[in-house]
């Protein structure tokens, strides 16, 4: 039968279902395979609160959104044009994300009487059988029956070969985007090498639903998206997790310390802990702690040893890590607290986005306890910026704090990955014996940059005090004097404050220097203030866009850049936290723009925001 193909710029599509019908997986094959052609692409795992919903219900539904394009791309898109939906629930707890005509691949099977009352569809009602999806394409598949009847000479049980009908969705999407299938097969080789049949029953799935796209007439048209225009390089797919665990080898090697992660399992950081501990091999020891305060224990400890030192957690862990973060501030060693932020407070929404943390960076430890913040914007940005976060803990003897966040953590972009030659020196100084004139270590005499010496245990002459209570300047003996206790909280403040010194000026990310309206972001928010800022760009709006990686100290000329605008307007997924920082140390009377639900701020409401400014 005679095909047509359509070249299409850019598809945004949405996979849905049941936690069970693996969706995550069939989103980060569809990945993958469009990385490797070069195709530019953002992703957005939507993972259910609850570990076990019941089946079939809205809390239960599970989502993968990704988008492709042959132009560079900055989100996972506004609106889907395609929604995979396995059941009801799936449909319903994503149409209103669906544009207008959009296509619907409905799986029937999961729209059967009783998906549709756990749905909390009426009794009768069908969304397949009545005109409520009249304005979309519906493609219904019973892709259960099919799965079924692709496996029937394996010998699984109904419920095993049912696990494969993301297979068979993914076949056919491989077929309707014009794509091989060459990248999963290998993949499904390496994981399910040593189980034949649940390796043979997922790879005829696959082959199945890419044979019923090609013999099917319901189908007249394939579509093509072309290779993005991208710098020349290597490039490969990468989560925001994976980036930092390849971000904290890379220092490692660089700086010729060995890693040490002291952690405790929290979503959605414990990928890091999972990634990191496949890398003995260059020298690096994991430690699953029994809690958070034994986790990040055990890193000061390594730390006070000559380790690259690693804590991470998400909100609730770094509450748990008060108190010894402020032990770490005191004693003045290196220390990276990794805090992949979730929705909050108490245990809040563990698999939801949110940027409600920087306040408590800031702030969130008894005492004056400075510590420098580091943030990340995307998921490939977290390899520079954890590198860099790595950089500074080591150069200026200070824990440091790098922020990332669920949707940064687990989005998916290309990365194109450096050499090692290209990255920027990271500086480790050990003391190695008593200075000229020296009878014994002045454990807190300090350099230019009010950095002191690190002394590693066991050095013969390096002996040494050390411990929470306050320290008397230069010697280091505990001290209860108020004077020097003021001087020395002052100290450690302006040591913070010198880092401003030696991180790079602020640069804008797109528009003029002077203009109308800025839009001062951090973190996740990168992409939809980019995308934003530039439709309003090409509209001829004076709008230009500033992004934060240094979160304290600022750099040095960032009042200067704000002064420059009449309206600074500052995006945040939390109630208002960079801005009371920015009023604060500017005296800028910059505007708010705050979502709290879990989800990104999007592009569409951004440009709808920001025209009111203009």
């Amino acid at each position: 039968m005679a095909r047509k193909e359509e070249v299409l710029q850019d598809v945004v599509i949405k996979f849905a279902g049941d936690s069970g019908d693996g969706m995550q997986l069939t989103g980060s094959q569809f990945t993958n395979n469009t990385a490797m052609m070069g195709i530019d692409l953002a992703t957005f795992p939507d993972f259910p609160a609850e570990i076990r919903a019941p089946q079939g219900t809205l809390p239960g539904v599970s989502g993968f959104q990704l988008r492709f394009s042959s132009k560079p791309v900055f989100t996972p898109g506004d609106e889907c044009d395609v929604l995979v939906a396995m059941n009801a629930a799936a449909l319903k707890a994503n149409l209103k994300s669906l544009k207008k005509a959009g296509r619907i691949i409905a799986n029937t099977d999961g729209f059967d009487a009783k998906n549709l009352r756990l749905a909390n569809y009426p009794d009768g009602v069908n969304p397949l059988d009545d005109d409520s999806l009249a304005g979309y394409q519906v493609t219904r598949m019973d892709v259960t029956k099919m799965t079924r009847e692709a496996l029937k000479d394996i010998t699984l049980g109904t419920k095993e070969k049912d696990r494969a009908k993301n297979m068979f969705v993914l076949g056919f999407l491989y077929w309707m985007y014009n794509r091989d299938m060459d990248s999963t097969l290998n993949f499904l080789k390496e994981k399910f090498g040593k189980k034949d049949e649940i390796l043979n029953s997922n790879i005829k799935a696959l082959q199945a639903g890419y044979n019923f796209g090609d013999t099917t007439e319901t189908f007249t048209t394939r579509y093509k998206v072309e290779r993005a225009k991208m710098e020349p390089g290597t490039y490969r797919s990468i989560m925001g997790n994976q980036a930092v665990s390849f971000g904290l080898i890379a220092a490692s090697q660089k700086s010729g310390l060995p890693l040490f992660l002291g952690s405790y399992p929290i979503t959605p950081a414990s990928d890091i802990l999972h990634d990191l501990s496949k890398y003995k091999s260059f020298g690096v020891r994991t430690f699953q702690a029994e809690d958070e305060i034994a986790g990040i224990s055990s890193a000061i400890g390594a730390s006070y040893g000559g380790s690259l030192a690693i804590t991470t957690t998400s909100g609730p862990g770094i509450a748990l890590k008060g108190e010894a973060m402020g032990l770490a501030v005191m004693l003045e060693i290196p220390l990276l607290i990794i805090n992949v932020q979730r929705g909050g407070p108490s245990t809040g929404l563990p698999t939801k986005t949110e940027q409600s943390d920087l306040m408590q960076a800031y702030y969130g430890r008894n005492g004056e306890c400075p510590m420098p913040i580091v943030s990340a914007s995307t998921p490939s940005d977290c390899f520079e910026a954890v590198y860099e976060a790595a950089r500074i803990s080591l150069e200026h003897m200070t824990p440091v704090m790098f922020l990332s966040d669920g949707y940064i953590a687990n989005g998916a972009e290309p990365w194109k990955f450096p050499k090692s030659e290209d990255l920027p020196p990271i500086e480790v100084k050990f003391k190695k014996g008593l200075d000229e004139g020296e009878t014994k270590l002045r454990p807190y005499l300090r350099d230019e940059k009010l950095v002191r010496p690190w002394a590693i245990p066991g050095t013969p002459g390096l002996e040494h005090r050390i411990g929470g209570l306050e320290k008397q300047d230069i010697t280091g003996n505990v001290s209860y004097d108020a004077d020097n206790h003021e001087h020395m909280v002052k100290t450690r403040e302006e040591k913070v404050n010198r880092i401003a010194d030696y991180i790079p000026l602020q640069k804008l990310d797109s528009g003029a220097a002077t203009g109308k309206v800025l839009v001062l972001g951090w973190g996740s928010t990168y992409g939809a203030i980019k995308s934003a800022c530039a439709e309003l760009q090409l509209e001829g709006h004076a709008v230009s866009h500033a992004h934060l990686r240094y979160i304290r100290p600022f750099p040095r000329n960032l009042g200067e850049i704000l002064k420059g605008f009449d309206t600074v307007l500052v995006p945040e997924i939390n109630n208002g936290q960079l801005i009371r920082i920015v009023r604060d140390q500017f005296f800028v009377d910059a505007i708010p723009y705050n979502k709290i639900k879990g989800v990104p701020i999007t592009k569409t409401e951004l440009v709808a925001e920001l025209r009111k400014h203009l």
